[in-house]
C-alpha cells in the first residue's frame, strides 16, 4: 500500500475516533476498539492477523499499567477515605500560602519525574491532586495538569527512562552530558509548562461525575444497611504520615533505578533491590503499610478495609480499560506501516539535522501515540547522520529527539486516557488542555536545545 493511502487511513481513523467519542457520544473504549478494527482492515493487516494485533496492543499495555493502576488506586483510596489527602493539603496550604501551593508542588513532581515512570508517578500522586483540590474548592485540573506536564518532560528527556537511554545508545551520545544538559533544558521547559497550565486554567471544564463524586461535590446516594460509612475521618492521619505513605513506594523505586546503574549486572544486592523497587511491589509494600497505620490502628474492621479498598476498582477499571484500547489503536497504527512510511516521507525531505530529529519524532509519536517507539525509532534513522558530530552535539541531537517525543499526544496516546480520566476531562476538553500542553512542552524544548546548538 502506497506511503500516502497509509496517511490517509490513519487521518481518517483519527477523525472518525473524535467524531464518535465527540459528537456521537460513543464510549471510548467501545470507540477505540472499533476504529482500530476498521483502520486495520483498511490499512490491509491481514484477516487472520487483525484480533492477534489488536490483543497484542491490549496485552502490551495492560501488562504494564493494570497492576499499578490497580494497586495505585486502592492506595488512593485509603488515604483519601480516612482523611489524610485533605490533612495534608491543608497543612501545605497553611505553610506555603495558596498562591505558591500549585509552583511547590509542580516543582515536586519535577523532581520525582526524575526517577519514577510518569504513568507510576501520575498514578501515586492522584490522591494527593484530589486532596489539594478538595481543600482550595477548584478543579483537580489546576494541580494535576502542570504536574503532569513535568513530569512527562522528564519522563521523556532524561535518564534513567527507557526512551533517552536507548536513544542516546543508538546515537552514540553520553549518558552523562544527556542528564546534565537535559536537566538544564528540562528546567526553563517546566517553567513554560507550569506557565502555559496555568494560562489554560483559566477556564474552567466539566468534569466527569466520577471526579466529581470523588471531590464529593455531587451528591453521592446514600448507603444501605449493609455498606460501610462514607467517611471515618473523625481523626485524620497526620500530614506527616500521608507524605510518608506517598514517599516510599518513590523512594524504593528510586533505590531500585539507582541499584541497577551502580551495581554490576549478575549482583545480589542488585537483583534484590531491582524486585523490591518494580513499581508493584513498592505499590504492594505501601498498601500494607496503609493497612496497617490507616485502617489497622485507627480501629477499622477487615470487612470495612476491604469494602474501601474495593470500592477503588470500579474507577480503576474504567482507566485501565480505556487506557488498554488506546494501546489497541496505537499497535494497529504500528503495524500498519503508518509510522514508517510517515518517516520515510519526512527523511527525505533535506531538514537540518536538529528540526529533523525533532519533527520526525514528533511526527512518529502523532502517528502511533507511542513517545519511546517515536524516540527509538528516530534514532535508528539518524543513527548514521551523526557520525563525526563531538559529545555536546550528539547530546543535542537525542534531546530534540527526545522532546518531539513529548508533543502531540492525543488520542492514540494511553498516557492521554490516564490524564483526561484521572482528571475528568472529556475528549474534547482533554484536546484542548494536555495535548495543546504536550506540544507547547515539547516544542519549548527542542528551542532550547536547537539555541544551544547554534552557540556551540
Amino acid at each position: 500500500m502506497s506511503t500516502t493511502m497509509l496517511l490517509l487511513i490513519a487521518l481518517a481513523g483519527v477523525l472518525l475516533l473524535l467524531l464518535m467519542v465527540i459528537k456521537a457520544k460513543v464510549q471510548p473504549f467501545v470507540a477505540l476498539l472499533v476504529v482500530s478494527l476498521l483502520v486495520a482492515l483498511a490499512a490491509g493487516i491481514p484477516t487472520g492477523e487483525v484480533m492477534k494485533v489488536m490483543t497484542a496492543g491490549m496485552g502490551g499495555v495492560l501488562g504494564s499499567v493494570t497492576i499499578i493502576i490497580g494497586l495505585g488506586a486502592m492506595l488512593g483510596r485509603m488515604i483519601e477515605h480516612s482523611g489524610g489527602a485533605e490533612s495534608l493539603a491543608q497543612r501545605f496550604s497553611q505553610a506555603l500560602g495558596p498562591k505558591r501551593t500549585i509552583a511547590a508542588l509542580t516543582l515536586a513532581a519535577f523532581i520525582l519525574g526524575i526517577p519514577v515512570f510518569f504513568d507510576v508517578g501520575f498514578i501515586i500522586l492522584a490522591p494527593i491532586i484530589y486532596g489539594f483540590a478538595k481543600v482550595a474548592k477548584v478543579s483537580p485540573l489546576k494541580f494535576g495538569l502542570p504536574m503532569a506536564g513535568v513530569m512527562l518532560t522528564v519522563h521523556v528527556a532524561l535518564p534513567p527512562h527507557p526512551g533517552p537511554v536507548a536513544a542516546a545508545g543508538l546515537l552514540g551520545s553520553d549518558i552523562g552530558w544527556l542528564t546534565i544538559i537535559g536537566i538544564a533544558i528540562c528546567i526553563p521547559v517546566g517553567i513554560i509548562g507550569y506557565l502555559v497550565a496555568k494560562y489554560l486554567n483559566r477556564k474552567t471544564y466539566p468534569l466527569s461525575i466520577e471526579v466529581l463524586e470523588q471531590l464529593q461535590l455531587a451528591a453521592p446516594e446514600p448507603p444501605t444497611a449493609d455498606q460501610a460509612p462514607l467517611s471515618d475521618r473523625l481523626n485524620p492521619p497526620s500530614a506527616g504520615l500521608v507524605s510518608a505513605l506517598i514517599v516510599i513506594p518513590i523512594a524504593i523505586i528510586m533505590l531500585g533505578t539507582v541499584s541497577a546503574t551502580l551495581l554490576e549486572p549478575g549482583n545480589a544486592l542488585r537483583d534484590v533491590l531491582s524486585l523490591i523497587g518494580a513499581p508493584a511491589v513498592a505499590l504492594m509494600i505501601a498498601l500494607a503499610l496503609a493497612f496497617y497505620f490507616l485502617a489497622a490502628r485507627r480501629g477499622w474492621s477487615l470487612q470495612h478495609t476491604s469494602d474501601v479498598m474495593g470500592a477503588a476498582l470500579p474507577t480503576a477499571a474504567v482507566v485501565i480499560l480505556v487506557t488498554g484500547a488506546g494501546g489497541v489503536f496505537g499497535k494497529v497504527l504500528v503495524e500498519s506501516g503508518v509510522g514508517k512510511a510517515l518517516a520515510e516521507v519526512l527523511t527525505t525531505v533535506g531538514l537540518p539535522l536538529i528540526p529533523a530529529a525533532f519533527i520526525i519524532s514528533l511526527a512518529l509519536r502523532a502517528s502511533q501515540g507511542s513517545a519511546t517507539v517515536a524516540i527509538l525509532t528516530t534514532g535508528g534513522l539518524l543513527s548514521e547522520a551523526v557520525s563525526g558530530l563531538n559529545a555536546i552535539q550528539l547530546t543535542l541531537v537525542t534531546l530534540a529527539t527526545c522532546f518531539g517525543g513529548l508533543g502531540l499526544s492525543h488520542v492514540n496516546d494511553s498516557g492521554f486516557w490516564i490524564v483526561t480520566k484521572y482528571l475528568g476531562l472529556s475528549v474534547a476538553d482533554g484536546l484542548k488542555t494536555w495535548t495543546v500542553l504536550t506540544t507547547v512542552l515539547g516544542v519549548s524544548g527542542f528551542l532550547f536545545t536547537w539555541l544551544v546548538w547554534l552557540m556551540i
